[in-house]
């Protein structure tokens, strides 16, 4: 007699199967955030002062081109996107919940910054290729402080983003334990905020916090949210 052997299904064998979670695309726009800065940060001149004057900065960015252009790039220009896509997703999760005001603070918070950190690429861009290569010491003094100040407008925008973020956190939306952080971040990036947009050293340095907190708040919530709404 011939036996038919018949696979044993699983559950009756006591193995779980347990279904793979594959990286969602706004986990991938969440860590490509992080490592965008990340780079920014290893290429370029290092940390030119919010106060330097327009020798200065020819200077500083005159001898690194190329590493100039990419920090702006990679610090403004494709954290623009993140900050977009990520501020979005979690707007349209509070208005699933009925959310609408958070929703819209969420939304608007969230182009507004990424707007603000587009044109800031933008005049970036300008001043290293076309300012300092001409030797026009006053233009780009003038696009670096204007610069500076739209980050410390940017950065307060950052802090009502952030603090959306923790309501949300807080009633469940978003990831709970992303509402202290968010807290944090909102404290930490309103004080560099004012710092950079009236150009005060003492409170610039407050970006040291306040910039690994957006990193993580920004990847966590890219990460956590697909997973909250499954």
């Amino acid at each position: 007699m011939t036996t038919i052997n018949v696979p044993t299904p699983a559950a009756t064998t006591g193995t779980a199967v347990r279904p793979r979670h594959r990286p969602t695309a706004l986990a991938v726009v969440g860590v490509a955030y992080s490592l965008s800065w990340i780079a920014a940060l290893s290429v370029g001149p290092g940390n030119v002062s919010a106060t330097a004057d327009g020798q200065q900065i020819a200077a500083a960015y005159g001898a690194q081109k190329v590493g100039a252009t990419a920090q702006y790039l990679l610090s403004e220009g494709l954290p623009a996107l993140g900050l977009a896509l990520v501020g979005l997703a979690l707007a349209r999760a509070a208005r699933r919940a009925g959310l609408l005001r958070a929703a819209r603070t969420t939304a608007v918070a969230a182009l507004s910054a990424a707007a603000i950190s587009t044109v800031q690429c933008v005049l970036g861009l300008v001043l290293v290729l076309s300012s300092v290569p001409r030797g026009a010491t006053g233009e780009a003094h003038l696009l670096f402080e204007l610069v500076n100040r739209m980050d410390g407008v940017k950065m307060l925008v950052l802090a009502v983003l952030a603090l959306a973020g923790a309501s949300l956190s807080r009633s469940g939306v978003a990831a709970t334990w992303l509402r202290l952080p968010g807290y944090a971040l909102a404290l930490t990036i309103a004080g560099s905020g004012i710092g950079y947009l009236l150009l005060l050293g003492g409170l610039t340095s407050l970006a040291y916090l306040s910039l690994p907190l957006l990193m993580l708040w920004v990847t966590s919530t890219g990460i956590s949210l697909p997973r909250k709404a499954r």
